[in-house]
């Protein structure tokens, strides 16, 4: 492998039910072990408010081709929230130079069949052009919120980022005037 790592060796904390670190495990044993763990999930949008979606390449390690209206993964072993947040967006997003994205609350997934990791979720705007890495996304483009709810019953959508978007959705609700939006 040229000395690189592969996704699955990557280094993470495993956490509790209340997210308090308890040990650590590569990447790979943490999903077929159901370990739980940290991950971020980043609303992008763009200058005029649409909404970053991409199809995840049939390459990924966990839920391999479906749609995610989310850029994000794993926190690695000693990264914070934060800083994984903005790691995982220029990543992804192939722009360098984003500004930092802004938290917005956090919440355990879990599946009920061995998928679990406290999610943190930001949003970030995204001034500039794209250039998504190759090895994570396979189509991608900017929709107008309307748009990605008219595509969330004909397109497959990764589970945690539908469990995400939901939980966003009722919290800009409840934010009221001014929330994400």
């Amino acid at each position: 492998m040229d000395g690189l790592m592969s996704s699955a060796d990557e280094i993470l904390d495993i956490v509790d039910e209340n997210d308090r670190v308890v040990g650590q495990a590569r990447r790979g044993d943490a999903y077929a072990r159901g370990l739980r763990h940290r991950c971020v999930f980043v609303w992008a949008r763009d200058p005029e408010g649409r909404v970053f979606v991409h199809r995840r390449t049939a390459t990924k390690l966990v839920f391999p081709a479906p749609y995610d209206m989310f850029v994000g993964g794993v926190v690695g072993a000693g990264e914070s929230y934060d800083d994984a947040a903005l790691r995982e967006a220029e990543e992804e997003l192939g722009a360098s130079g984003l500004p930092r994205p802004e938290f917005l609350f956090k919440f355990l997934y879990d599946d009920g069949a061995g998928r679990t990791w406290w999610s943190a979720v930001y949003e970030v705007r995204v001034a500039g052009a794209v250039s998504p890495q190759v090895e994570e996304v396979a189509w991608h483009g900017f929709l107008p919120e309307a748009e990605l709810e008219g595509r969330l019953g004909e397109w497959e959508f990764v589970p945690d980022g539908l469990s995400a978007y939901a939980r966003l959705r009722a919290w800009r609700g409840a934010s009221g005037p001014g929330s994400v939006g």
